[in-house]
């Protein structure tokens, strides 16, 4: 999300540590950018990995929400699950 549709009004880089929302659960998880990204500034599109700090059930397409302070600055769709 840009910083006008609500989003971060700066970068995060890797080991960024904010709560994920799937569904009804919410959990905190640590974000792992890919080698060639540096920072996502507000607005990015990015495919990054996320380890969640609490194991909980989830599937191949499920939406979600990053939430940062109480707000929501970003969504995604979870694509692979890692083990």
């Amino acid at each position: 999300m840009t910083k006008e549709e609500g989003g971060r009004h700066t970068a995060f880089l890797t080991n960024y540590r904010p709560q994920f929302y799937f569904r009804t659960t919410d959990v905190t998880g640590v974000i792992t950018l890919p080698d060639q990204v540096k920072m996502v500034m507000p607005g990015d599109s990015v495919e990054l990995q996320v380890e969640l700090i609490h194991p909980i059930a989830l599937e191949k397409g499920t939406k979600f929400s990053i939430r940062e302070g109480g707000r929501t600055v970003g969504a995604g769709t979870v694509n692979e699950i890692l083990k």
